[in-house]
């Protein structure tokens, strides 16, 4: 689709959880934006105003609503900003990315994850319809966030390309999920809390490999090789004693650390590999990877001529760690609308949208 220029693009926004909310507010604020309509699955939320569900003081005029299909027809966006979770979801959130094409409009997201780069990873079963989506709507699609995202797309392939020569490319996230509410991806999703053995939907075979596994087939695309094949580890830590976290009670025994790898191997070397240690206390697992500063970062390690070892230590006047990694996600997704609405219909990666920079969001263009 297409826009005027210096016209604000009409945003559709859907939902308002953990990754929803702090997008929503740059759409209330960011003067390249007119948001059209909310979409919420709460029922309480339904009726109250974008502003207020934004956490901003402000009244937007424009209430929330728990029906996707009415919404579309009396907004008429450009494009559908998309936080729903997926993880627990799949089908449900797949359904309504195809019923948002379809329909007109773009669509920029959090999830699926999957669907950053599908290929490969899930069946053509699955891709097919969310291309003829796009076609029928004449839209595209783009799918990002932090890790899978930006963390181990964007960084690594800005590092390597200063590089004479690249050997193996290294992504971590070391995170403390500590004050991380969302229980559905900490305790159902990761399993934080199960007894050790007890594995949770991401430890099942395979499950990593298609998280991740799409990092990973896009990395390699960028660097002009294909992976021979992508393996997967996994280790659990139980808690000495229990203790409670934002998303939980963690009984003595239960899981609460993590680390697991997805590795990417060609001719026998593993030469791409995502790296994750995420705790709910500093304390356990010394002997695993720690972060650059308290609480968490991401690292990108690549060596080869010459090599890398880069910290990013996101910070946030709003929050700590996980809510400014959080936040960096949601502006990844916004930041992004631009491009998305001038691409042409399909799905789309990084690979080939536009090099996204600050335009738009830079203090000096911002109104005072």
């Amino acid at each position: 689709m297409s826009s005027q220029v210096n016209t604000p693009l009409r945003v559709l926004h859907v939902a308002t959880g953990n990754v929803g909310r702090i997008a929503l507010s740059q759409l209330i604020e960011d003067p390249r934006f007119d948001l059209a309509g909310l979409v919420v699955s709460n029922p309480e939320k339904v009726g109250r105003d974008a502003g207020e569900l934004a956490g901003l003081d402000v009244v937007t005029g424009v209430p929330a609503t728990g029906d996707l299909a009415a919404a579309l027809a009396a907004a008429r966006p450009d494009c559908t900003v998309y936080c729903a979770l997926a993880e627990t979801r799949l089908t449900a959130a797949l359904a309504d990315i195809r019923t948002i094409l379809a329909s007109g409009s773009d669509v920029v997201a959090s999830s699926p994850v999957p669907l950053m780069y599908p290929w490969g990873v899930l069946p053509d079963g699955m891709i097919e319809p969310i291309e003829d989506a796009c076609r029928t709507g004449g839209t595209s699609l783009f799918v990002t966030g932090v890790d899978p995202g930006w963390a181990n797309d964007l960084l690594p392939f800005a590092i390597a390309s200063t590089c004479q020569r690249v050997e193996q490319v290294r992504c971590f996230e070391i995170a403390d999920y500590a004050s991380y509410d969302g229980s559905p991806v900490i305790l159902d999703f990761m399993g934080f809390g199960r007894p050790v053995g007890d594995l949770p939907k991401m430890f099942r075979p395979g499950m990593l490999a298609a998280s991740w596994g799409v990092s990973l087939r896009m990395l390699a695309r960028g660097f002009g090789f294909e992976l021979d094949e992508i393996t997967e580890w996994f280790e659990q830590e139980p808690a000495p004693e229990a203790f409670d976290v934002a998303a939980g009670h963690i009984p003595a025994g239960g899981v609460a650390a993590v680390r697991f790898q997805i590795r990417g191997v060609v001719g026998g070397r593993e030469v791409l590999v995502i790296d994750h240690t995420n705790r709910l206390r500093g304390d356990l697992r010394p002997d695993w990877p720690q972060p650059a500063q308290d609480g968490g970062s991401y690292r990108v390690e690549i060596d080869g001529e010459p090599s890398y070892r880069v910290d990013v230590c996101p910070s946030s006047a709003r929050g700590d760690h996980n809510y400014s990694a959080i936040a960096s996600g949601a502006g990844r997704i916004v930041n992004a609308i631009p491009d998305v609405v001038a691409a042409p219909p399909g799905l789309r990666t990084p690979l080939d949208l536009p090099f996204t920079t600050a335009r738009g969001v830079f203090a000096t263009t911002l109104p005072r």
